[in-house]
């Protein structure tokens, strides 16, 4: 059956359904009409549609920021839909383009390899893995061998790709280009021939990479696929991008305590973006719950939810729940159940001494102005005095909201 066969009569409830969802959250989705056909044809024929991420193992760990595009396959996969999970180990070794001002080093096959063994197991934690098809772009790209490499180049112009915008303006700049940067979006587009993929998924960055995908297909008499990018996930500053490098990241192993507090520092207007892309309530309980907020209700009910669910996902139910009542007894400037135990000679020591011998304080400097701001408490006590000295015994020492430490001092 092909596209045209079931465009006649508007779509049903299921397709309607279908759309909704995905188009949740999106940036584009393109084109949109082509995705309606393909979520019809699929419903009338019983077929599953094939959705493709690919993602490069160029580090060891993912943040919550690179789940807003495995969310939404975990919704389409939920549709019924067969997720093809490609580890991209072939296209690290080239380096991604997408977004650098510069030349991206490759990867040795030692690093991707490395990588690529914590990358499905953590993905694992969004997609059911049973249903999830597991792939390396190495399977097709190395038996390309150089003349398959040459005729895949045919396909593609230099024109065309000096349009992308990285590229436009590096060059534009004097800044340089490697030849083998060409090769990153043609090997992209390619995968998506070698899986015959009705829809991809990426973030903003990667739209050129995607519609490499459905030139390629064009190319070789596939079927185009559609395209879907997703927003970039704002991190914990309300201002960048969630990115390592700016340390305004939750990664998805962090500790549940850990976890749960930096869901709950974002600020009120971040929080419903961080819904619409990380939560897994539809957009109906969203909107309700924002009604109540906008109605009078405290906004950190809101907030202690979605971190709670969040936290769920990468821990558990009863992880959450710890990690609430943790915070909780942290705010009101109580203990929580487990502190570090460290044990110190020396006495008496001074405070400053103290702190930094106990890692509580990076420096003897750092610890005094932690006492000048009244931010340190000695079993409850705030500290005022920075000549203060404690003989032997044991302590409980607290530096800001989430810094503990059960100081033993002989």
């Amino acid at each position: 059956m092909n596209q045209s066969a079931v465009t006649t009569s508007p779509p049903s409830d299921g397709v309607r359904q279908a759309l909704e969802i995905s188009l949740r959250g999106v940036d584009e989705l393109l084109p949109r009409d082509e995705w309606a056909k393909k979520l019809a044809r699929s419903e009338a024929t019983g077929q599953p549609l094939r959705v493709k991420l690919g993602l490069d193992p160029t580090a060891p760990d993912i943040h919550i920021g690179h789940t807003v595009v495995l969310n939404k396959m975990r919704q389409l996969q939920d549709l019924g839909h067969q997720v093809i999970f490609l580890i991209g180990d072939f296209t690290s070794l080239i380096g991604d383009p997408s977004g650098r001002n510069s030349t991206r080093p490759p990867l040795t096959k030692e690093q991707i390899q490395a990588n690529a063994e914590t990358y499905y197991r953590q993905a694992s934690l969004v997609l059911d893995p049973a249903r999830t098809e597991i792939r390396y772009n190495s399977e097709w790209s190395e038996p390309l061998g150089a003349t398959g490499m040459i005729q895949l180049a045919a396909k593609y112009t230099v024109a065309r790709m000096m349009e992308r915008d990285d590229f436009h303006k590096r060059f534009s700049t004097g800044q340089s280009i490697s030849v083998h940067e060409f090769l990153y979006p043609l090997m992209q587009g390619y995968d998506s021939v070698a899986l015959k993929s009705d829809l991809e998924l990426g973030g903003t960055d990667q739209k050129f990479n995607l519609l490499m995908g459905r030139h390629l297909q064009q190319e070789y008499g596939q079927e185009p696929q559609c395209v879907l990018t997703m927003p970039l996930l704002v991190g914990l500053d309300g201002v960048d991008k969630m990115s390592k490098s700016k340390n305004n990241y939750i990664g998805i192993t962090e500790e549940p305590n850990t976890m749960f507090a930096k869901v709950l520092s974002i600020s009120d207007t971040l929080m419903w973006d961080w819904y619409t892309l990380l939560s897994f309530l539809s957009l109906s309980q969203i909107a309700a719950l924002k009604a109540e907020v906008a109605g009078g209700r405290n906004p950190k009910d809101a907030k202690v939810m979605l971190a709670k669910e969040i936290t769920t996902r990468f821990h558990s139910a009863a992880a959450a729940d710890a990690a609430e009542q943790d915070f909780i007894n942290r705010s009101k400037g109580g203990v929580p159940d487990e502190i570090p135990e460290v044990s110190l000679t020396g006495a008496p020591l001074g405070i400053g001494a103290l702190l930094k011998q106990a890692n509580l304080a990076p420096s003897g400097s750092e610890a005094s102005r932690l006492i000048d701001g009244g931010g340190v408490r000695v079993d409850g006590s705030v500290v005022s005095d920075k000549g203060l000295k404690l003989d032997a015994g044991t302590y409980v020492v607290q530096v800001g909201k989430r810094k503990f430490a059960k100081v033993t001092l002989a």
